[in-house]
């Protein structure tokens, strides 16, 4: 078990088009599951407000599927989505961190989206997560590639500034635990699943005032707002500083704010 930010998910909604963007690319690539003699099972990992597990029940009308998270207020949020589908199945949420998430029952589909990058050593489970996938299963998961990005990377030199060093510790680097495409490939290929792994930078036209920031604060930024909850003018101090900061690396032009994102997609298929 890890530690877990407090969600916000309205704040997370706010660029849901962006965000579900990858996971339509994702979905796109992943096969058709293996036929069954019951309902197709299916998982999602880190399923947040459930608003892209539901695009899954429109893939699979007819599978179970159960969306994983270990955010309280995201998943009071998904369960809006739960019930029977239209095509027979069911869809509904449960309490787990993929950290430690291990499935019951053998699983046609393993999805995760914009989630694994918070959980460390995840790759360590994969051989669990591949065990428990019917032959000509998948596990598809797409993660952000962005840490390097000034985004980013100022959150985690103003965490790590005197000021506020000791305050914050590590929570503007804390969840970064990806790895490089070619090492996804080859633990995956090495496990026996016939492996796809690509990259997209997505340039994303963001609008607003503070666009980037008002992003930020749905996800990376979460571990700091947490940590300073208790405390609002210092939250309210530290957001103005990254605020400035943020301006300065993305300054809005005559059509919105310019903010690319690299993204890293997996689809493993078990032979």
């Amino acid at each position: 078990m890890h530690d877990a930010p407090t969600w916000d998910p309205q704040q997370y909604l706010h660029h849901s088009g962006h965000r579900t963007r990858p996971f339509h690319d994702l979905l796109a690539r992943i096969p058709d599951l293996p036929p069954t003699d019951r309902p197709a099972r299916i998982a999602d990992l880190g399923c947040g407000p459930g608003n892209v597990t539901a695009q899954l029940a429109d893939r699979w009308p007819d599978a179970h599927i159960t969306g994983y998270d270990n955010s309280p207020e995201m998943l009071k949020e998904a369960e809006s989505h739960a019930g029977p589908t239209p095509g027979g199945g069911h869809l509904d949420f449960a309490p787990a961190d993929a950290a430690d998430w291990a499935p019951a029952e053998p699983h046609e589909l393993i999805v995760s989206n914009a989630a694994l990058q918070w959980v460390p050593n995840h790759p360590e489970s994969f051989p669990r997560w591949i065990d428990a996938l019917t032959p000509g299963g998948t596990l598809a998961f797409q993660v952000p590639g962005n840490f390097t990005s000034p985004s980013h990377a100022l959150l985690g030199e103003l965490c790590d500034s005197p000021q506020w060093r000791d305050r914050l510790d590590t929570h503007g680097r804390r969840f970064v635990h990806i790895l490089d495409p070619a090492d996804y490939l080859q633990r995956l290929t090495d496990l026996g699943c016939r492996t796809d792994v690509w990259e997209t930078t997505y340039v994303q036209l963001l609008q607003g005032d503070d666009p980037v920031l008002d992003w930020v604060k749905g996800t990376a930024l979460r571990p700091v707002l947490t940590a300073l909850e208790d405390d609002p003018e210092a939250r309210d101090a530290f957001l103005a500083q990254y605020r400035d900061e943020l301006r300065r690396a993305y300054p809005t032009g005559r059509h919105g704010t310019v903010f690319p994102f690299r993204r890293i997609f997996v689809v493993a298929h078990k032979r």
